[in-house]
């Protein structure tokens, strides 16, 4: 490594140390799981909160809350016991553009996914195994998420990487599940996907520190950038390459770099 990339690397890693820790849970999205033990707890709110997290922190995070009420604090036993009586309680539930016919489909997906595919992990996980990063995990999943009779607007909430998608928000969610840094915020709770297959998800505030750092040399926020901007962070640690997430987001987010 050139002395200016180990300075990077040193900063990145400064940085990581600084925000991926416990008190970075209360002002994120990833709150919402946090509140659960058991692992299809975790995942379905997880998949949830991620679903919904684009604009506002706080209204997210508010919604997320609203959402696990409606589902009586319990998502996966409410998930496999949903039924026609359970819709009318949705009515009223929007978050931007996600609103209550998009959650009702989601709600039957998963209870779909749960019932007849093995649940989260599996849909993700099944066909992946050898894969140099999760592009196929995405994509796989999302066929078979979709798989049930819907309406075309269900499909924007399902970012597709094959369509050149950052799929940031399922991306994120994949860190949360599977990083286990003994830090207290990434779960870990997935073994079937390693560390070292996830991708960062990119956002404006991790894609513009990136391009300031000389790391992404690609304006635009999509799957090539995904994976231009994952290939230089594996040259920091190619094991956990995404524990930089913390790192640029953190700089972006919280210390306007």
């Amino acid at each position: 490594m050139s002395d200016a990339f180990n300075e990077i690397k040193n900063l990145l890693d400064e940085k990581y140390v600084q925000f991926n820790n416990t008190a970075f849970i209360e002002t994120d999205p990833i709150s919402i799981p946090h509140q659960f033990s058991k692992k299809e707890d975790i995942e379905i709110s997880a998949f949830l909160m991620a679903t919904i997290a684009w604009g506002n922190r706080t209204s997210i995070i508010n919604n997320g809350n609203k959402l696990m009420d409606l589902m009586n604090q319990s998502p996966h036993d409410f998930i496999l016991n949903f039924s026609k009586k359970d819709e009318v309680r949705f009515q009223n539930f929007v978050h931007r553009t996600f609103n209550s016919n998009d959650c009702l489909f989601f709600l039957k997906s998963l209870k779909h996914l749960y019932q007849q595919h093995g649940g989260l992990e599996y849909a993700f996980s099944h066909q992946n195994k050898n894969s140099e990063n999760v592009k196929l995990a995405i994509s796989n999943f999302r066929t078979l998420f979709l798989s049930l009779p819907h309406v075309s607007r269900i499909e924007k909430h399902v970012s597709n990487p094959l369509s050149n998608s950052s799929a940031k928000r399922l991306c994120m969610f994949l860190r949360w599940m599977v990083r286990n840094d003994k830090h207290g915020v990434d779960f870990g709770i997935w073994k079937s996907i390693s560390s070292s297959q996830l991708c960062l998800p990119l956002d404006v505030h991790t894609g513009n520190v990136s391009r300031k750092l000389g790391l992404l040399t690609r304006k635009q926020n999509d799957w090539k950038s995904v994976e231009e901007i994952t290939n230089v962070l594996k040259q920091f640690d190619k094991k956990d390459p995404i524990k930089y997430d913390f790192s640029l987001f953190g700089l972006g987010a919280f210390e306007a770099f």
